[in-house]
């Protein structure tokens, strides 16, 4: 890694902090510190894988490091400083926010992609720069490194850091997720920023018990002792299942990587699938042992097809789990994030993070996140109903090839065929009659809607998670013919980069982290995955191969596009007896341009060493 480049960090410019008690930060408050600096948006599970990452590192290297966050929206939801408060409270985040809703900051980094880490050394220097995650490990050893060299030199001071923790908030619930109603009336609710779960009475306000002690944690055992972090997604197991498998409900425990088993009757917790670690791996289509194979932030639950379909926004799949045989596998997605139909297991998701199945069992529907998109499994395929992909997004109801979402979270499939969409980043329900091929707006004005569930009077309940409610939608408001809104239409424009039209070379540049070497031991050590949006941008080149340098065919006919890049490399500590393995891996969306005598190389970096 090259930590000799003397880079002096750019000065820090945005609307407004966070979790500094009202101080406004300048690089100079930082000086005789190790600064990692993470560009972020609150609606990229990468980014939030990150901030996990990052937790261990603030605690370990507390009285010497700091991290600050740079806030870049990709959604318009997202520029809200309101929302990015609750954000920032919702995730956790224990050190500085920058708002920077204009991109300043970030264009100042030449950051491109989320997330993006930069480290600035005790005396204002960047001396590294890493897009993706999984960088854990050799940002230890670049701190160390750090450390030893400025203590050295005498430049580094230790002491406490800017962070100011915000008033702890007094409600019943605090940024709830997901609900899911229960065989006696009663509702059983995901409390996601207090780890736990709460069962509800039927007026989905009263509280009954809670299930987990309410601290971060992932230990199993009875309501009082059990832990979870950041719980969303739950499903009712059919009786003859939970007799079987020994309990009742599954739930997604998110930031755990896990999948938890609960006993309704006596509010037991069991883990019945994941390890606990981060899925860092390859693809396949072999089924596992649940309790032996990583999971990547599973986000949502449904009985489908006679298994548990799992929506794992880490990694941009749909998995399957079985609690009978207690197996597990990939049910859709190849790990490219952007849209793509087709049979499964081959197509594209991005984020998908509320599923719903329709009373007939035939449809799978599911809110796809990051391509603002209702999508729905039939038949063994994979079909988009209202949705244009990763960069369009707005709140426009009308006819589906049309209408426009923004960051769908939750879904509901009605008796009739219809389908309701908690769409979170515009406030409001929507829903899409598949009959008439149309979308119109139920209920607007919620707080982050993240969730909605049928009760069984046939009432509709909403998880206002940013309200830390549950809300019922009037009576009758389904049977109305809803609203129609041609709201505005939003494309998240980044600057693109200019590229000469036909023959182009992609570089993506990767070097092991300090003490690491690739990894051979199971064949080739990377992978280079290349494709466009749309599709006729790219005349050659498409397709996945091992090397990371790839010759590629632009066409001069299409002026402008999306090159998605996706590349990984294995890699194990060079000098050990027990040599540890790691996987780096970073998706990008490239905005493109062709211009006249433009460049021919596309240069990426993999790890980060510019």
């Amino acid at each position: 890694m090259s930590t000799e480049a003397r880079v002096r960090a750019p000065e820090f410019r945005g609307r407004g902090w966070l979790n500094t008690g009202g101080r406004e930060l300048k690089l100079a408050d930082l000086r005789g510190r190790i600064t990692i600096v993470d560009f972020w948006t609150f609606c990229c599970i990468n980014c939030l894988h990150v901030l996990d990452e990052l937790r261990p590192l603030e605690e370990k290297y507390g009285d010497a490091l700091v991290v600050i966050g740079v806030h870049s929206p990709k959604f318009e939801h997202e520029k809200d400083p309101d929302a990015l408060a609750a954000a920032v409270e919702r995730y956790g985040v224990a050190h500085p926010v920058l708002d920077d809703p204009e991109l300043i900051t970030w264009q100042q980094y030449a950051a491109k992609a989320w997330p993006t880490l930069s480290v600035i050394d005790p005396e204002g220097y960047v001396v590294a720069t890493m897009a993706g995650e999984g960088h854990a490990e050799g940002l230890t050893r670049l701190v160390d490194e750090l450390i030893d060299r400025h203590e050295a030199k005498g430049t580094l001071r230790r002491g406490d850091g800017p962070y100011v923790p915000p008033a702890e908030p007094d409600t019943a619930l605090r940024f709830p997720g997901k609900a899911v109603p229960l065989p006696e009336g009663t509702l059983l609710v995901s409390d996601s920023a207090r780890h736990s779960l709460v069962e509800l009475a039927a007026d989905g306000e009263t509280l009954l018990r809670r299930i987990g002690s309410g601290s971060r944690g992932r230990a199993d055992g009875d309501p009082a002792t059990a832990s979870f972090a950041e719980p969303q997604g739950m499903v009712l197991l059919p009786p003859h299942v939970a007799e079987i498998s020994g309990y009742d409900v599954v739930v997604a425990d998110t930031v755990n990587h896990l999948l938890r088993g609960v006993r309704l009757a006596t509010g037991e917790v069991s883990t019945v699938a994941g390890t606990g670690r981060q899925w860092r791996s390859t693809v396949d289509d072999h089924p596992h042992d649940a309790l032996s194979i990583d999971l990547s932030s599973p986000w949502d639950l449904a009985w489908y097809d006679d298994r548990v379909i799992v929506a794992m926004a880490g990694i941009h799949q749909l998995w399957w789990f079985d609690p009978v045989r207690r197996t597990t596998g990939v049910y859709a997605g190849t790990t490219v994030e952007a849209l793509r139909d087709g049979p499964l297991p081959d197509v594209w998701l991005a984020q998908p993070s509320g599923l719903s199945a329709a009373a007939d069992g035939g449809r799978l529907w599911i809110a796809d996140s990051e391509t603002s998109a209702l999508r729905y499994v039939e038949d063994g395929a994979l079909h988009t109903a209202v949705g244009q992909g990763l960069f369009d997004f707005g709140h426009v109801d009308g006819p589906a090839d049309r209408a426009l979402l923004q960051h769908p979270l939750g879904v509901a499939a009605l008796p009739d065929g219809s389908v309701l969409v908690a769409d979170t980043y515009n406030g409001a329900v929507r829903r899409y009659d598949p009959v008439a091929g149309q979308v119109s707006t139920v209920a607007a004005e919620l707080a982050e809607p993240s969730d909605v569930a049928l009760t069984a009077d046939g009432g509709v309940l909403v998880v206002e998670s940013a309200a830390h409610r549950l809300t019922r939608l009037a009576p009758g408001s389904l049977a109305a013919a809803g609203v129609v809104v041609d709201g505005p239409r939003h494309r998240a424009e980044r600057p693109p980069s200019d590229l000469a039209g036909g023959e182009v070379t992609l570089d993506v540049v990767f070097t092991p982290a300090p003490g690491q070497k690739l990894d051979e031991s199971f064949g080739p050590s990377t992978r280079l995955v290349v494709s466009a949006s749309p599709p006729e941008l790219l005349l050659e080149g498409e397709g996945t191969g091992t090397e990371l340098s790839r010759r590629l065919v632009l066409n001069p006919a299409v002026p402008s596009g999306v090159l998605q890049v996706v590349a990984q490399a294995a890699t194990c500590d060079a000098e050990a007896e027990h040599a540890a393995c790691h996987l780096t891996r970073q998706d990008w969306g490239v905005p493109v341009r062709l211009v006249p005598d433009g460049p021919t190389r596309l240069p990426l970096v993999l790890r980060g060493l510019d």
